[in-house]
C-alpha cells in the first residue's frame, strides 16, 4: 500500500477524489476533531492509526485536520527530522488546554512531546499542505502561498535526496460547506494526481 486515504469530513467525496489504488480509512462519524482533537478522538484515531502502515503516503483530508501529522509521528520510535512544506508554520500554542491538539499548534506539541524529534536527521516524515500551493493549482479555506506545483515538487525532491523517508502526509482543499466549487474541486483533483504520482516514487 503506497497510498491511504483517511476521511475527516466530506472532503474527498465532494472532490469525487477516490483513486482505485488508494486504501481508505473512514472517521467522518468520529466527534471532537475539526481543527481541534478531543481525547477520546485522539484516542480513537490512534487505535485506528496504529494497525495501518506507517510507510505510505497518507491522505489526511483538509487543513484543519493537520494535526493528525503529530499522530502519525509518534509510530517513528528513533530519531528523524519533519520536513514541513505549509504556507502556516502550525507552531502556536492553543489559545485554551495547552495539551490540546489543533491545527495551529501540532507543531510546537510534537516539539514538546515527541523525544524522537530532532533536527539534521537522515530518517524524514514529509508533512504538505497544499495551502502552500498558489490558487492557480490548489483551493484550500485557509490562505494560500504563491508556489507553483512544479516548485513544490522540486522543492520535495531536493529535501528529500539521500534521506529515508519513514513516512508522507498531504492536507488540505475544500468541502462544499466551505464554499467549494466544482472549479476548486477540478483543480485539487489535477494537482493530488501529480502530487500522488510524484510522492510514490519516492517510497
Amino acid at each position: 500500500m503506497k497510498s491511504l486515504l483517511v476521511r475527516m469530513s466530506s472532503l474527498f467525496s465532494d472532490e469525487e477524489w477516490s483513486p482505485e489504488s488508494v486504501a481508505e480509512a473512514d472517521l467522518t462519524g468520529l466527534e471532537g476533531t475539526c481543527c481541534y482533537c478531543d481525547a477520546q478522538a485522539e484516542k480513537a484515531i490512534w487505535q485506528c492509526f496504529n494497525k495501518l502502515p506507517l510507510n505510505a503516503i497518507h491522505w489526511i483530508d483538509g487543513g484543519d485536520y493537520h494535526y493528525l501529522t503529530e499522530i502519525w509521528m509518534r509510530r517513528i520510535k528513533k530519531p528523524f527530522s519533519l520536513l514541513l512544506l505549509d504556507n502556516h508554520p502550525d507552531d502556536q500554542p492553543p489559545a485554551f488546554a495547552p495539551d490540546i491538539l489543533s491545527c495551529g499548534g501540532w507543531v510546537e506539541h510534537a516539539r514538546r512531546t515527541n523525544p524522537f524529534l530532532s533536527e539534521d536527521q537522515d530518517l524524514v516524515y514529509l508533512s504538505i499542505d497544499i495551502d502552500i500551493l498558489s490558487r492557480d493549482y490548489a483551493r484550500t479555506n485557509w490562505n494560500q502561498g504563491s508556489t507553483t506545483l512544479p516548485e513544490l515538487l522540486d522543492s520535495i525532491d531536493y529535501l528529500v535526496r539521500g534521506k529515508d523517508i519513514a513516512g508522507i502526509d498531504v492536507c488540505g482543499g475544500i468541502t462544499l460547506a466551505q464554499g467549494g466549487t466544482s472549479e476548486d474541486f477540478a483543480i485539487n483533483r489535477k494537482t493530488r494526481e501529480i502530487l500522488r504520482k510524484h510522492l510514490e516514487r519516492l517510497l
